[in-house]
């Protein structure tokens, strides 16, 4: 059985799950009766080295694919039975995800990049622009919301990208390696304005990270080897 965190109380819980790939006629088995559970406002890092299954278990959380067999609930719904419509609709109203490379559209400002998430939303045209205001003031690019994605740094991109993760207040903030193309100092910034989401702004986080520097940022870390979580690093 895999490390499991007990917690009834728990915003994630991931139960029994195993993921199956298909590769023509060969079955790859990225996930094993894998448990885990998160409670409301942990920053958690996932560290494993790669092929272990660290993005297939965001993914999971993410609602961005569904377990072969198994369970995974978030705020007491279980999202391994959504489907369609229904699993799209729900991640836009509780997942925000932040990524290595960014992602930000080139042909847009930071402050609509920042917006798509919205567009989801029934929020209006005002209401959509007060919510990109407060998360663009949270990671402190206020005065960068009118740039184009070439302008800026990488820092500031990821920056744009950490606030476009949180403009619609989700439940669960997703980082994917969100230092991995950063340098040393850059990575720093962006750890500490995690650290702050957090801890100042309640945020649940799940990291995945191959760098110790940046686990070490976290409230705690587990790790991921041959489908399976384990509370001490893979030897």
């Amino acid at each position: 059985m895999s490390e499991t965190k007990s917690n009834n109380g728990a915003l994630v819980k991931v139960e029994g799950v195993e993921k199956v790939f298909h590769r023509g006629s060969e079955d790859i088995h990225v996930l094993a009766d894998l448990n885990l559970q998160i409670p409301n406002g942990e920053f958690l890092a996932l560290m494993g080295p790669s092929g272990s299954g660290k993005s297939t278990l965001l993914n999971l959380i993410g609602g961005l694919d569904t377990p072969t067999r198994g369970t995974v609930t978030i705020a007491g719904e279980r999202i391994d039975q959504l489907s369609g419509r229904k699993l799209s609709a729900w991640r836009a109203r509780h997942v925000g995800f932040v990524f290595q490379l960014y992602n930000l559209m080139p042909t847009l400002t930071a402050e609509r990049n920042v917006e798509l998430p919205l567009l989801l939303t029934h929020l209006n045209k005002a209401e959509r622009r007060k919510h990109v205001e407060t998360a663009l003031a949270v990671v402190g690019l206020s005065h960068r919301a009118k740039h184009y994605p070439r302008t800026l740094s990488g820092g500031e991109q990821q920056r744009v990208g950490i606030a476009r993760g949180i403009v619609t207040d989700p439940t669960l903030l997703l980082c994917d390696e969100p230092t991995g193309d950063l340098d040393r100092k850059a990575g720093d910034e962006i750890l500490s304005l995690l650290q702050g989401l957090n801890r100042e702004h309640g945020k649940t986080i799940v990291m995945v990270t191959h760098d110790p520097h940046a686990s070490a940022r976290a409230s705690r870390t587990v790790y991921l080897n041959k489908g399976q979580l384990s509370s001490e690093p893979v030897k």
